[in-house]
């Protein structure tokens, strides 16, 4: 398989050049973030009122990931990517206040594939069930914000090589419509 080499953060031109489909491999910074913590940054932003977002996520991708305690001389004995679909109520506002990416399983709305053509945003699908497989790609960790959510903290991760596939590209098209359009 021939993977297309991805330095992080996604600029908006490298989003741009991705397709649905296509595989990738991401080296850099990283930002997790699930259920719980979206709430609270959604929250933290409307109280604000922050007209750019917070915690250096500008320009960069949230992996929804839930990641487990250090194990085997690494940050994390496992990372693996959660539904996105249910971070679906947060991505267009994140995708409009500059995210350039988002990393998890399965199928996103339709309002995200606007987003993501919008904004020039992509959406990465990593492979569910590979998750001790995943933190061997995970060089390092910090936490940034919403501690007490355990691992739905906010956290920063440096990522070597993390295979995933393009779910939804700048174009609107989903990996998920392109067999799709074969039968």
């Amino acid at each position: 398989m021939n993977y297309k080499h991805i330095q992080l953060p996604l600029s908006k031109a490298d989003a741009r050049a991705l397709r649905a489909g296509d595989a990738c491999l991401l080296t850099g910074p990283v930002y997790t973030l699930r259920d719980a913590g979206h709430i609270r940054l959604l929250d933290e932003i409307r109280e604000k009122r922050l007209k750019t977002l917070p915690y250096g996520l500008a320009g960069q991708v949230i992996f929804y990931a839930g990641p487990t305690p250090p194990k085997a001389g690494r940050p994390f004995g496992a990372i693996g990517p959660t539904t996105a679909s249910r971070m679906d109520f947060a991505a267009p506002l994140l995708m409009s206040m500059g995210l350039t990416g988002t990393i998890g399983k399965g199928e996103r709305s339709d309002e995200v594939k606007k987003a993501c053509e919008e904004y020039s945003s992509v959406y990465f699908v990593a492979t569910g069930g590979a998750a001790a497989f995943l933190a061997k790609c995970v060089v390092s960790d910090e936490t940034l914000a919403y501690d007490d959510l355990g691992t739905e903290a906010l956290r920063r991760i440096e990522v070597k090589d993390m295979p995933v596939f393009v779910g939804i590209d700048t174009l609107g098209q989903s990996i998920y419509d392109l067999d799709r359009e074969d039968d």
